[in-house]
């Protein structure tokens, strides 16, 4: 064999060669290739799968806070009967259940599906309770509602919501845990498959390119490495930033509760106490006129007239008592500002002692305000004696009248405008931030036991705040405190003059003579009073204690031309009495009689006649006839 043919033979056998590591490095190529998809896939799914958990952690907490924005809402609309609360409640827990139905379809283990599957059966439950209460709030009926919405505070199923929802979340952190272990082996596994074929290439590639290639490699693990960790803290604060935000509206929501709970309780604390005081006047009232008719000796009367009067100021003092609970309207009046405290001086310096010097300095012109004169006079009391409770007994009182006109977003809740202000200074210890924010909260007190009621300074917020104006404090420790009441500037119309009143003419109490009247009351006393009433204006009464006997009745006593119903009663209100009566028969006028102030603006009273409690024996004879008409009008307007 020549030179020539060795050389042939060993460029054969080197194009052999070099097919053979083309050939191996192509095989390698393509084995690695396939070898980075399959890490990249599996990458991908795992990547999928952690995304898929923070996203059932991130839902979770938010299904959290929609349940609790939506029973916070709830609680609203049951204290305050507006529909506006109750709208949101129903779009909070119908986006909850959307939420939930979210979860569903992102859960795959069967753990966690089993956790969404109690969930929903808690959810539902927790659905059926909160529905009934915004059921008997829409019906009106308060007191169902109120308790209620306390038994669902501490009921089973929002535990188990809470609890459900946390062993989810639980769960799913250990499963991330998991894919993310099963993701950092795989990659491993790979990273080991994709080496032994890259020491082949090595072997069958020039160093320069094996180099170049580990060289991009290498970069191309660090790009991706940086972008799963910036994927990664994203989704952390992503997750932190919901938690968070969670976190702090359930806890407005819950203060919200808190606040809207103490004010309704003591909302029903008075008006419940006013009612029944109500009802005791009624029996008072309708006893001393009845004995005024029928006596005959003049101390007689004199003592009757003496008792009636003292019945009426027990009703005024009813309706103060009802403000406090901002269910009675004031009686306002145009005031002078200096006149207004100048008329108190002498109270002030017997009610404050010697030890406090009393200054007033007046700073106003002409400017009115408008508000009921005992209220306004109770505010400045009750400013007064906190100071000197505040200076001990002992230090200088400053009460200053003066007139501002306020800029828009001066004041922390009333508008712009002009203001007459009442001022109380005192040299007292002063008071810190914390307790400031609290002052006005019923049944706070820094008092000791037995010293107050926490009731004075939330009674005047209440007093202003019906008025249109605001309160402002200015305390530090040791600086002493000035309260400033701002209200509004009130400008009097120039009236006509007066004409001397005149008693209003007396109402026929019907046209056709006696009428056979069905009284329903569940009170005997004021029962037996009012039938007495209703026999001395000549009419027929027929007595109902219960009003679930009043149906029968009405079937027993052919001829009820008119039904006199109390409106708080036991087992039927009122008005869902005369809802179940009306059906059948029609053509019978309706008359309530309440000694609850809120009444009149419930729902259940349109085209019927109220008479408020305590009436005279002239008022439930105008407001029989009344409801006649009324009823007549009602007939004719039908036909």
């Amino acid at each position: 064999m020549t030179e020539q043919e060795d050389q042939r033979e060993g460029s054969r056998w080197q194009t052999l060669a070099l097919i053979a590591v083309a050939l191996a490095g192509a095989i390698t190529l393509v084995m690695l290739i396939l070898t980075l998809g399959h890490a990249n896939r599996e990458r991908d799914s795992a990547l999928e799968r952690q995304r898929r958990s923070y996203d059932v952690m991130i839902l979770a907490r938010t299904l959290a806070g929609t349940i609790a924005r939506s029973e916070a809402s709830l609680g609203r609309y049951v204290i305050s009967g507006d529909n506006k609360p109750g709208q949101i409640y129903s779009d909070e827990w119908t986006l909850a259940g959307a939420q939930l139905d979210r979860l569903d379809q992102l859960v795959e283990d069967p753990a966690q599906q089993r956790l969404i599957d109690r969930l929903r059966r808690v959810y539902d439950e927790r659905g059926k309770q909160l529905a009934t209460i915004a059921l008997s709030t829409t019906y009106h009926h308060n007191r169902q509602a109120y308790a209620l919405f306390y038994q669902a505070g501490q009921a089973r199923a929002l535990v188990q919501i809470g609890r459900t929802l946390d062993a989810l979340i639980d769960g799913e952190r250990i499963l991330l845990d998991q894919r993310s272990t099963v993701a950092r082996d795989t990659v491993l596994h790979s990273n080991r498959i994709a080496g032994g074929l890259a020491l082949f290439v090595i072997a069958l590639a020039f160093g320069g390119m094996v180099l170049g290639w580990l060289i991009l490699r290498a970069v191309s693990q660090r790009a991706e490495a940086r972008a799963e960790a910036r994927a990664e803290r994203a989704r952390a604060e992503e997750l932190a930033s919901a938690v968070e935000a969670a976190t702090q509206e359930l806890k407005v929501q819950e203060a919200r509760l808190r606040q809207a709970q103490k004010m309704d309780a003591l909302g029903q604390l008075t008006g419940g106490i006013a009612h029944d005081f109500n009802n005791m006047l009624a029996v008072v009232l309708g006893g001393l006129e009845l004995a005024r008719r029928t006596g005959k000796a003049e101390d007689l009367g004199r003592h009757l007239e003496s008792a009636t009067e003292g019945a009426h100021r027990a009703a005024a003092l009813t309706r103060r008592l009802l403000m406090f609970s901002r269910e009675e309207a004031l009686t306002p009046e145009s005031l002078k500002p200096r006149q207004l405290v100048a008329d108190m001086r002498d109270l002030l310096d017997r009610t404050l002692g010697d030890g406090v010097k009393v200054t007033v300095e007046d700073a106003t012109t002409d400017w009115l305000l408008f508000g009921d004169r005992t209220q306004m006079e109770n505010a400045i009391l009750n400013l007064a004696v906190n100071a000197r409770d505040a200076m001990d007994g002992r230090g200088e009182l400053t009460i200053t009248t003066s007139e501002a006109t306020v800029a828009v977003d001066t004041l922390p809740r009333a508008g712009a405008g002009d203001y007459v202000i009442l001022s109380v200074t005192d040299t007292g210890a002063g008071m810190t931030p914390d307790i400031v924010e609290r002052v006005f909260e019923p049944f706070f007190t820094t008092k000791p036991a037995g010293k107050g009621t926490g009731l004075g300074l939330s009674q005047i917020f209440g007093l202003v705040g019906q008025m249109g104006g605001d309160v402002t404090i200015r305390t530090a420790p040791g600086e002493g405190t000035t309260v400033n009441l701002y209200l509004p500037r009130h400008v009097a119309r120039p009236v006509a003059a007066p004409v001397e009143a005149q008693a209003p003419a007396p109402v026929e109490a019907a046209d056709t003579g006696m009428l056979r009247i069905l009284l329903v009351e569940d009170d005997p006393r004021v029962l037996a009073a009012t039938l007495e009433a209703l026999r001395e204006l000549g009419h027929d009464p027929i007595p109902c204690s219960d009003p679930r006997e009043a149906e029968g009745l009405l079937a027993r006593h052919p001829g009820v031309r008119l039904i006199v119903s109390d409106v708080l009663m036991p087992h039927l209100t009122g008005p869902e009495l005369i809802a179940t009566l009306r059906p059948r028969h029609p053509d019978v006028a309706v008359l309530f009689v309440t000694g609850f102030a809120g009444d009149v603006q419930a729902a259940g009273f349109e085209g019927h006649e109220v008479l408020r409690k305590p009436f005279t024996l002239a008022g439930l004879e105008r407001a029989v006839a009344a409801a006649l008409k009324r009823c007549e009008g009602l007939v004719c307007a039908a036909a």
